[in-house]
């Protein structure tokens, strides 16, 4: 049974807590920006996505606070500078980032409050943090306003002119790695999520036709009472399920692999799985359409 929410007819707080639970995980916009007084201001949000590459932008949302309908410093330095930047959040600043959420005064610095370090930008006046492994440079192209009460957003479309990457978050490749830039990401009320280790899976999926597509799997795959509705979308997602016989053929090569031809069809499916949950999808579409070579 489900909760049904409509908006308006709860609280604002409370439906802000629904979204945000259940819009999860969202990446973190961790963003300097400087007044016309020169007065440094460094803020969290994380109503913030990348949207387009080329160009490329950035958008990002500083809502009018829920208790009192006022607006933040972010954007109020914005409106005036019309540039700011965003710097990525990983683990090892994760706590220093959330000291900025803390309502200073605009004359106290969020930098001197947290240690961190501002260092100059290369074609904006913000600073950038020192500490995040990468800095996004942006000159803000629109501000849309959402609405003016409590809650309401205002979302600033960047345009990235400058990126600054840590070259130690780099793989061989000279592509980010999740693992060593090791980012953060919000959840609901107090939970955030740490993006990497056991928790980032690589999962290649073909953008291409042809696919297999859940029509044309075998019945027993899809009717089947042990397999996973994932395990199913991989294999509907493979470019082709291997064929009878080669499966047998493929299986006989695997350690004890006569012994697994034999097992009858739901200790494969089970055994299946667990090659699946293992990150095997090859071997478990092998033994899976081993089944229907056994039973002709």
């Amino acid at each position: 049974m489900k909760r049904i929410v409509t908006p308006g007819t709860l609280p604002t707080a409370d439906l802000h807590q629904y979204l945000l639970g259940a819009v999860a995980p969202r990446p973190i916009a961790f963003v300097s920006t400087i007044d016309a007084e020169g007065r440094v201001n460094l803020a969290p949000y994380s109503f913030f996505n990348a949207f387009s590459s080329n160009p490329p932008i950035l958008v990002f949302s500083s809502n009018r606070r829920v208790e009192n309908n006022t607006t933040k410093d972010t954007l109020h330095n914005i409106m005036e500078s019309r540039e700011c930047v965003v710097n990525v959040v990983s683990y090892p600043i994760v706590h220093q980032m959330m000291v900025c959420s803390v309502d200073f005064p605009n004359d106290i610095s969020e930098f001197e409050q947290t240690g961190l370090t501002p260092i100059p930008a290369s074609q904006v006046k913000a600073p950038l943090v020192k500490e995040s492994p990468v800095n996004m440079e942006c000159r803000v192209t629109d501000i849309l306003t959402l609405g003016d009460q409590g809650g309401a957003g205002h979302l600033i479309i960047c345009n990235v002119v400058c990126m600054h990457i840590d070259e130690s978050v780099l793989d061989e490749n000279q592509r980010i790695d999740p693992h060593k830039i090791d980012l953060m990401g919000r959840m609901g009320r107090a939970f955030y999520v740490r993006a990497s280790g056991a928790a980032v899976m690589s999962m290649p999926q073909s953008h291409k036709l042809p696919i297999v597509g859940y029509p044309n799997l075998p019945e027993h795959i899809r009717q089947s009472k042990f397999i996973t509705a994932n395990l199913i979308g991989a294999l509907a997602g493979m470019k082709e399920l291997p064929k009878n016989q080669d499966a047998i053929t493929n299986i006989l090569s695997w350690e004890s692999g006569d012994q697994i031809v034999s097992l009858d069809p739901d200790t494969k499916h089970q055994m299946a799985q667990e090659y699946f949950n293992g990150n095997h999808l090859e071997k478990a579409a092998a033994l899976l359409m081993s089944i229907e070579a056994k039973t002709k």
